[in-house]
């Protein structure tokens, strides 16, 4: 088995990626505050060529040196946009009828592994704080949390293994795995 060269995986260009159909999936970054969380949440929306992230509160904007050494450039090709609070992002995509989820431990969340989007319906995902989670306002705006299954001593997962476990999970829903690898291929 060779491993392929960067030139046979024909990755799109940033025109490209910024000009291609997106899967309707947002992703909401509440307050976090490491530029290497950040940065690797865009690097996993590129990935998955989500529509955008929505940057919130504490969380830094591009263009940041440190954010890239994470993003490797993503910061470039996904879409993103700043707000004050989550809680602004949040209804305004409500209003855009987006569902809204928090990836959050409360109670009566779904367990992210019993979570079957619907058909056509567009989502956005709000992603806490690495010690404090989604606020509260913003839970309660969500009115549904996600909620990753685990099973050993800690209560957590970094909020950049989460965000990639998430994207995975609702994308591979949202889509069939047919339809995520057609999605992948350059136009």
């Amino acid at each position: 088995m060779r491993k392929l060269q960067i030139e046979e995986l024909c990755r799109m260009t940033v025109e490209e990626f910024r000009a291609a159909e997106k899967l309707p999936l947002t992703i909401i970054l509440d307050n976090i505050r490491s530029l290497h969380n950040v940065g690797s949440v865009f690097r996993t929306a590129d990935a998955f060529r989500l529509e955008r992230v929505c940057l919130c509160g504490i969380t830094a904007c591009p263009p940041s040196a440190e954010m890239h050494k994470t993003a490797l450039g993503a910061e470039d090709s996904v879409s993103w946009t700043y707000y004050s609070d989550a809680l602004e992002a949040v209804r305004e995509l409500q209003a855009q009828d987006y569902c809204v989820l928090a990836v959050e431990q409360v109670q009566g969340s779904i367990g992210l592994d019993a979570f079957r989007p619907e058909s056509g319906r567009k989502y956005a995902l709000v992603l806490g704080n690495e010690v404090k989670g989604v606020q509260q306002a913003v839970v309660d705006a969500c009115g549904q949390s996600l909620e990753i299954p685990q099973y050993g001593t800690k209560h957590s997962l970094n909020v950049s293994v989460s965000a990639g476990i998430v994207i995975w999970e609702v994308a591979k829903g949202m889509r069939s795995l047919r339809d995520l690898q057609s999605v992948a291929l350059r136009p």
